[in-house]
């Protein structure tokens, strides 16, 4: 089965304004819209970014219509870049790790986790190991907060998937929406 991928960025809110179709990744958006105050993801799974190079905030986009910018959670109009996430059939696996570099104490996952801390008394993630999967971390409980895209691969401090701390509060797999 072949994926596409379809997402339309809005400079303004409720899908108007000057707009622009995307189908693939873009490390920078800025030459086709000042700023994105809606858009609409037609296929496939989505990860758009505040910045250029796929750096600063980061969202996850499934299929469906977020008329402006609160409804993907974003904490501004500014959207630079955007990735798509390839569908992954299979099961879900990763290694997360309490220091740096893989060390200390370790704990694999297989399903989401609303809450770190309530499930290991502990929400400090120094590094993972992405087995099978693409995940996203969030900041807070419950799926809230800043998100932060795992592709599968070793990431061997939290800076490596762009946070600026190690304190984890949920996780969650990315399954598939066409």
């Amino acid at each position: 089965m072949t994926i596409s991928f379809k997402i339309i960025f809005y400079e303004d809110r409720n899908f108007q304004g000057r707009s622009y179709e995307g189908n693939s990744d873009c490390t920078d958006l800025h030459s086709h819209f000042n700023r994105c105050n809606s858009i609409q993801v037609e296929s496939g799974n989505w990860m758009v970014y505040e910045r250029p190079n796929y750096m600063g905030y980061q969202y996850f986009l499934r299929r469906g219509e977020y008329p402006d910018y609160q409804r993907w959670m974003g904490f501004n109009d500014c959207v630079r870049s955007c990735r798509t996430i390839p569908q992954h059939q299979g099961s879900h696996r990763m290694k997360v790790y309490e220091r740096s570099d893989s060390g200390g104490q370790t704990m694999e996952f297989t399903d989401d986790c609303p809450s770190l801390y309530d499930r290991f008394h502990n929400s400090d993630i120094h590094s993972c190991n992405v087995i099978d999967g693409y995940w996203l971390f969030y900041e807070h409980p419950n799926y809230r907060g800043r998100q932060y895209l795992l592709r599968p691969g070793e990431y061997r401090r939290f800076s490596d998937w762009g946070a600026m701390n190690p304190r984890i509060g949920s996780m969650k797999r990315i399954s598939y929406s066409n």
